[in-house]
């Protein structure tokens, strides 16, 4: 295990979102967004592909997110169960429908701020530092049924308003801002990264990849109100990451591996090298996609590019160019992968891959040569309490305790790294399934799949192992 140290001030902490932990969905104003309409089962996935029924929940169907773990109520008591255990820095999300219940309302909702307003407060009162993403997967639903999501450029304006409105408002308080969660989604789950709802016989790539410009726009206007309101703040993007490893040596195989990172790093590219790089502009004409840009988006892109690359990471893939070798696609991620015959998998079968991490740190550092942040890694588990109400997540801590040693050796590999904040320090709703039951948390939360249970709190093994990871600054794990 490695014994590499990690510089001084890192920021150890965990990740959550407002749609996966908050509840509250419709208190105090805030307006109803996409995941509001994502039931659990089946229903889930069609919708997150852009099937939808309704723009309104439906009866008998049941939403996780209306209440998930409640955390709109209970934050002061969950704050301090991160505290204990010395967080540096937690990332949370701003749902833009608590400030801007449409999205495109004239004034933002009062409310709405003052509940980020104490929230924020109850952090620094740790000395724990806000990391807020101001857009995780989280569109007003008004905006997809007026627009059509962000394949409409109005979008960019209303979050342009959306994200000076909260920079304004919090810039004494948040020093570590994000754009857009995992925006390369948008190519994989439309509706979820985009508020995208397609009709029979649309494009549907020149749909994605315009919508895609859009909020690159958008990005670099947020990126240009950051440095212009709060000079002394970082504002990063976020990737969903993961390095794609060839099947074969075969040089098809090995192409094609590249090409699947470049779908991926598109959205990247742009944002931190500030145009649209050659092998984009080569597929966009291989597959007659026409980007609409208005003047004066190539200078924008060009002229605000972000400080850091924020990057998520769970699991490598594999790919192939044998039709063969196709046929055995792993399950349980939305990225498709040929199944790796060297790595085990979790119980919902995402490949375990530390090793993976390090390479996937030092492809993007090497290729960005911008710190990076580690936003969201983590084992998502069937956790079981005892008799006595004890939770032995040993597995939870054997998967973190490698991934943490080669981000170790990553740091010493000369990737600058700036923290990490592990996914679901507390356990919420499965983005993916929408269940209670694959948790990721230190802190385990008591409801199931079907919304029952008290909501009590209780820590578990790693809750313990995490605090010690923190206090020493990662030499003991």
């Amino acid at each position: 295990m490695s014994k590499h140290s990690f510089p001084e001030g890192f920021l150890w902490g965990g990740a959550i979102a407002a749609n996966q932990a908050e509840g509250a969905y419709l208190e105090d104003g805030k307006g109803l967004t996409l995941v509001d309409l994502l039931p659990t089962g089946q229903k889930r996935w069609d919708v997150m592909l852009g099937k939808l029924d309704s723009f309104t929940p439906l009866e008998g169907e049941f939403y996780p997110s209306h209440e998930a773990i409640d955390f709109y109520h209970r934050y002061q008591e969950d704050v301090a169960l991160l505290a204990e255990m010395g967080f540096k820095a937690f990332r949370l999300s701003i749902s833009w429908a608590r400030i801007f219940p449409n999205g495109d309302d004239p004034e933002p909702n009062e409310k709405g701020l003052q509940f980020y307003d104490d929230l924020f407060d109850e952090l620094l009162k740790y000395n724990i530092q806000p990391v807020v993403t101001m857009a995780h997967f989280d569109v007003p639903v008004h905006l997809i049924e007026s627009y059509g999501g962000w394949r409409s450029r109005k979008l960019v304006g209303l979050f342009e308003t959306y994200a000076k409105t909260i920079l304004s408002r919090y810039k004494d308080k948040v020093k570590y801002w994000m754009t857009f969660n995992e925006i390369n989604m948008l190519l994989h789950l439309p509706f979820v990264g985009a508020g995208l709802v397609f009709k029979e016989g649309e494009n549907k790539k020149q749909i994605q990849y315009q919508a895609a410009h859009h909020q690159l726009v958008a990005s670099s206007l947020a990126v240009k109100a950051c440095h212009e309101l709060i000079p002394d703040a970082k504002i990063g993007c976020m990737l969903a990451a993961g390095a794609t490893y060839p099947y074969t040596c075969h040089p098809n195989d090995v192409f094609e591996a590249m090409t699947k990172d470049r779908e991926s790093f598109f959205f990247i590219d742009v944002q931190s090298r500030g145009e649209y790089p050659g092998y984009a502009k080569r597929f966009f004409r291989d597959h007659n996609i026409v980007i609409d840009m208005e003047e004066g988006d190539e200078a924008l892109l060009k002229n605000h590019t972000v400080d850091y690359i924020g990057f998520s990471y769970y699991a490598s893939r594999v790919t192939s160019t044998d039709p063969e070798v196709l046929k055995n696609i792993t399950s349980g991620n939305v990225f498709g992968s040929v199944e790796n015959p060297y790595l085990e998998k979790s119980e919902w079968g995402w490949t375990i891959d530390p090793k993976g991490f390090r390479t996937t740190a030092n492809q993007l550092y090497d290729r960005y040569q911008k710190p990076l942040f580690v936003v969201e890694n983590g084992l998502g588990a069937v956790d079981d309490v005892t008799l006595e109400g004890e939770i032995n997540d040993e597995y939870r801590i054997d998967y973190l305790r490698k991934h943490i040693a080669e981000m170790a050796e990553a740091i010493a590999d000369g990737v600058d790294i700036i923290g990490y904040t592990s996914w679901g320090p507390i356990d919420v709703v499965s983005a993916s399934t929408g269940e209670m039951k694959k948790r990721y948390g230190y802190i385990y939360v008591d409801r199931d799949n079907e919304g029952k249970g008290s909501l009590k709190r209780m820590k578990k093994k790693s809750f313990h192992w995490y605090k010690k990871v923190i206090e020493t600054n990662g030499e003991k794990r």
